[in-house]
């Protein structure tokens, strides 16, 4: 990678990780199925919101062996309430893939896992020196590192992907990003200096509205489904074509029922 480490901010990067790093719980652990795990509920979801998710999900299935012998229709009503559980589903294939054949040497192979993905368990699994490049991470390299990423200190991967993650969710964030309230890399930020931070900032095509969208009518189908409800899909047949179709549940006659 191009430059040098001396004066380009990585160095106080690090500092400020070590005095101030987040204690998150799957930062607790190298094991790559609890990364995964924390990485797929972490997707699109804030953190405080994963906590309780990603405590009870680790003392249910603590291991890929556990996950991949549940049951899906249990694995899915663990996830009630976390969104988009299409996530769950790919996580409990992808348990049962690491099961029966292993890792794969190509982490994309598996169900659910994308570039991103595959990039985070390198990085905080096994401590390789790759940038998992999320939304967070893109924003800081546009705003603090247009040039490029400058380079990881050797054996530094975990620390620099960990510490990228919480400077994008505590100051460099989407909105309102705290350069002028104490942040840690705001010397040398030239999108600060020049006041162009909001300019430089990858843009985001806009989440549609959740009330009343397919996604919200989904949720509520599925939910009853996982509380042990039956619903016609007459109900919603649009939402309950969609998860019957995605594998979520399955339909007799006119009633939904969960997946065994």
């Amino acid at each position: 990678m191009p430059g040098s480490l001396t004066d380009t901010g990585v160095s106080r990067l690090l500092e400020w990780f070590e005095a101030s790093g987040a204690d998150l719980p799957w930062r607790h652990t190298r094991d790559r199925y609890r990364v995964l795990v924390a990485e797929v509920q972490l997707q699109a979801t804030p953190v405080d919101r994963v906590l309780p998710y990603y405590a009870n999900w680790i003392e249910r299935w603590p291991t890929a062996e556990a996950l991949a012998a549940a049951p899906l229709g249990e694995v899915l009503a663990a996830w009630q309430g976390l969104g988009y559980p299409r996530r769950a589903r790919n996580l409990h294939r992808a348990a049962q893939a690491i099961v029966s054949d292993g890792w794969p040497e190509r982490l994309t192979d598996l169900p659910g896992v994308g570039p991103y993905t595959a990039a985070a368990l390198r990085c905080f699994a096994d401590g390789e020196a790759v940038l998992p490049i999320d939304t967070n991470v893109e924003r800081i390299l546009a705003r603090r590192f247009p040039e490029g990423w400058p380079g990881t200190p050797e054996g530094a991967g975990w620390e620099v992907g960990q510490a990228l993650m919480d400077l994008g969710r505590l100051w460099c964030t989407a909105r309102a990003p705290r350069c002028e309230r104490g942040c840690p890399l705001r010397g040398g930020c030239l999108a600060a200096d020049e006041g162009v931070v909001a300019e430089v900032t990858p843009k985001r095509r806009p989440q549609g509205r959740y009330e009343g969208s397919l996604r919200q009518r989904r949720g509520t189908l599925l939910a009853s489904v996982s509380s042990g409800g039956t619903p016609a899909v007459e109900e919603d047949s649009e939402a309950a074509e969609s998860l019957v179709r995605d594998g979520l549940v399955f339909q007799v006659g006119d009633r939904l029922h969960p997946i065994a």
